[in-house]
């Protein structure tokens, strides 16, 4: 493949990305709030007009609109196009890591399915069962026929799943409070199932740091208590990402 034609494939799987992330931000808006996904039509959240085609364009149509609805003039939440634009991002980022194979489609359901519940938890501290049970048994179904493997998708699932429900429920009985949502259990499970047991630890590892990292940092500037709940689910789907991307080097090197 010459160079252009390389630059080519990549713009149409960003242009991709984008449209996809524009009905990921459709998933983040109404799943949350048990609507349809199919109807009604797209609407503007403010004034709930229904959105002309030329509205709704990928990321082009926020900026020409300077980021407002063309009916009322309400402003769009700039969550809009970073959704879209971090979709681009990371089908590029997994057509360059994988190319062209069939573990790059079940990579790619799963990326999209990470960044819905990352949205979603950090704006409800909510993780819908309509995308991590679905997406539990979809890894199942595609780990048996490719990588990891069936055997190291239910074990990635069970373990994770299991590991979480205990670590929650130990510190519920010494606490007397919730720590960890059966949400966060359900989606260890979905990412065990479609990355592994290995995998799944890399993205616990990761999440757990950066989980610790952001509650220290916030604690220091006097923004949380000890007590703050953070959307862990978000971490999670953070730290799968980039299992996704790159743990297999991640933990190569570390076992190395």
């Amino acid at each position: 493949m010459t160079s252009s034609s390389h630059v080519e494939t990549l713009a149409l799987w960003a242009l991709g990305g984008l449209a996809v992330g524009s009905f990921l931000n459709v998933c983040i808006h109404r799943l949350p709030r048990r609507q349809s996904l199919v109807f009604p039509r797209s609407y503007c959240p403010s004034c709930e007009r229904t959105l002309r085609w030329f509205h709704n364009v990928p990321l082009v149509s926020y900026i020409w609109l300077r980021g407002r609805c063309a009916m009322c003039r309400a402003r769009i939440s700039p969550r809009y196009p970073l959704v879209e634009l971090a979709t681009a991002l990371v089908f590029v980022a997994h057509v360059l890591a994988f190319g062209w194979q069939p573990l790059l489609a079940s990579r790619l359901l799963l990326s999209s399915l990470l960044i819905v519940l990352f949205v979603v938890d950090l704006e409800h501290r909510l993780l819908p069962n309509a995308i991590t049970l679905p997406g539990l048994l979809a890894g199942l179904v595609l780990s048996a026929l490719m990588p990891p493997g069936w055997v190291d998708a239910l074990l990635g699932a069970v373990i994770g799943g299991g590991l979480l429900w205990v670590i929650g429920e130990t510190y519920e009985r010494f606490r007397g409070e919730q720590g960890l949502g059966m949400g966060d259990v359900k989606m260890i499970a979905m990412i065990g199932a479609f990355l592994g047991w290995e995998l799944m630890l890399v993205t616990l590892v990761l999440a757990s740091f950066a989980g610790a990292a952001v509650g220290l940092f916030l604690i220091i500037i006097r923004r949380a208590s000890m007590q703050y709940a953070l959307p862990f689910g978000s971490f999670l789907a953070a730290g799968a990402l980039v299992a996704s991307l790159c743990g297999t080097r991640l933990l190569n090197w570390y076992l190395g």
